[in-house]
C-alpha cells in the first residue's frame, strides 16, 4: 500500500460495499411491508442512522488525537452544542403543537417566560440555525484553542481542560434560566422543513444525509491527511519542538485541525438530535467525551477508518449489552478498553491491516 494513499485496495472496496449496504437499509424499509424477509425494522434504521452520528464524532476525534497528537476529553460539547443549536430550530417549528399551545416551547411557558431571549433570534429559520451548527462548536474551539495553544497547554494538561469544559458547560445548561430546557433540553419534536419528523420517509431522508455526509467527512479528512497539511500535523504529534526549531509555527495548524474536528462533531450533534428525538445536558458529561475516546482507540486513532469501525462495533455492542446486562456495561466498557490498550494497541483497523500483510 503506497503511503500516501492512506486506504489499500480491500480497505476501499469495503467502504464502498459499506455504503451501499448503509444506503440499502432505509429503502428496504419504505419498500417492504412488516413481516417480510426483506423489511428492515423502522427501529433499526434510526439505531443506524445514530451510530454513523457517533462514527462521524469519533471521525473528528481522530483528527486532532490520532494526527495532531491532542487528546480531548471535551468533545461531547462540540456534539452537545452542534445537537441545541439544531434543535432550536426543531422547537421553534412545532408551533402551537405543544401541550399549552403557544408560540413559545412548552418549557419556557411553564417557567412563565413571556418571550425568546435574544440568543434565539432567527432559529426559525433552519438555514440560520445550519449556521449556528458550525458557527457555535467552530467559535468555541478556535477562541478556546488559541488560548490553550498559544499558552503551550498541551498532554495530559491540555486533555484535563477540555474536561473540566465539557463538564462547565453541561451544569451551565442544566440551569432552567439559561434558556435551553433545563434537565429536560429539547424533546417533542413535530417536524423539520415542513416534513413530518416521524415520518418514515423523512427519517429515511435524514438517515440518507447522515450516510452521505460520514462519507464526504471521511473524505475529506483523507484529503488533508495525505496532503502536506497532514504531514505538517502529524509532525506537530511526533515531534512538535523539532517542527518548530525548522521554522514552523505548530500554532495555526494545531488550531486549524481543532477548529475542523469541533464543525464536524457540531455536524454530528446536528444531525443526531432529529433521528433520536431529543437533547439534553447529559450529552455534555464528561463521561460521553471519554466514550468518543474509546471509540477511537477500540477502532485505531491514526488510521481515519477505524474510529468509524470503532464507534459501529462498541455502540452495537453496548445496544445489546445494556439490554441483557444493563448494570455491567461501564465495566464491560473499561475492560474492552484494557484489552484493546494492552493487546491491540493500534485497534481493530491495525489487526485488519496486519492480517491483510
Amino acid at each position: 500500500m503506497n503511503r500516501t494513499s492512506l486506504f489499500s485496495r480491500p480497505a476501499w472496496a469495503a467502504i464502498v460495499a459499506g455504503v451501499v449496504v448503509l444506503a440499502a437499509l432505509p429503502l428496504l424499509n419504505l419498500i417492504f411491508a412488516d413481516g417480510h424477509p426483506l423489511h428492515v425494522p423502522s427501529y433499526m434504521v434510526s439505531l443506524i442512522g445514530k451510530f454513523m452520528c457517533y462514527a462521524l464524532a469519533a471521525l473528528a476525534l481522530d483528527m486532532v488525537w490520532g494526527y495532531a497528537g491532542i487528546l480531548s476529553l471535551g468533545h461531547g460539547v462540540f456534539f452537545a452544542l452542534g445537537a441545541y443549536a439544531h434543535g432550536m430550530y426543531l422547537m421553534r417549528a412545532i408551533g402551537r403543537e405543544g401541550v399549552y399551545q403557544s408560540d413559545l416551547p412548552d418549557f419556557m411557558v411553564f417557567l412563565d417566560w413571556k418571550a425568546y431571549p435574544w440568543y434565539w433570534s432567527g432559529t426559525d429559520s433552519f438555514w440560520v440555525s445550519l449556521a449556528l451548527v458550525v458557527l457555535v462548536p467552530g467559535v468555541l474551539a478556535f477562541v478556546f484553542g488559541y488560548f490553550a495553544f498559544r499558552s503551550r497547554i498541551k498532554g495530559v494538561y491540555f486533555s484535563i481542560i477540555t474536561q473540566a469544559m465539557t463538564y462547565a458547560f453541561m451544569l451551565l445548561f442544566f440551569r432552567n434560566n439559561t434558556g435551553f430546557g433545563g434537565n429536560n433540553g429539547f424533546t417533542d419534536f413535530k417536524r423539520i422543513l415542513g416534513f413530518p419528523i416521524a415520518a418514515p420517509g423523512t427519517k429515511a431522508a435524514l438517515y440518507l444525509v447522515t450516510l452521505a455526509t460520514l462519507a464526504g467527512a471521511l473524505l475529506l479528512c483523507r484529503w488533508i491527511v495525505t496532503s502536506k497539511l497532514g504531514r505538517v500535523l502529524q509532525a506537530v504529534r511526533d515531534s512538535e519542538s523539532r517542527l518548530m526549531f525548522i521554522g514552523y509555527n505548530p500554532l495555526w495548524f494545531k488550531l486549524f485541525v481543532w477548529t475542523l474536528s469541533a464543525v464536524l462533531c457540531g455536524i454530528a450533534g446536528a444531525l443526531y438530535v432529529p433521528q433520536v428525538g431529543i437533547i439534553n445536558p447529559s450529552e455534555m458529561s464528561p463521561a460521553n467525551s471519554i466514550e468518543m475516546v474509546i471509540w477511537a482507540a477500540v477502532g485505531g486513532r491514526g488510521t481515519l477508518l477505524g474510529p468509524v469501525i470503532g464507534a459501529f462495533s462498541v455502540n452495537g455492542l453496548k445496544s445489546w449489552f445494556t439490554g441483557a446486562f444493563p448494570d455491567l456495561w461501564l465495566f464491560a466498557l473499561g475492560l474492552i478498553f484494557i484489552l484493546v490498550t494492552r493487546y491491540l494497541p493500534r485497534g481493530l483497523a491495525g489487526l485488519m491491516r496486519k492480517e491483510q500483510a
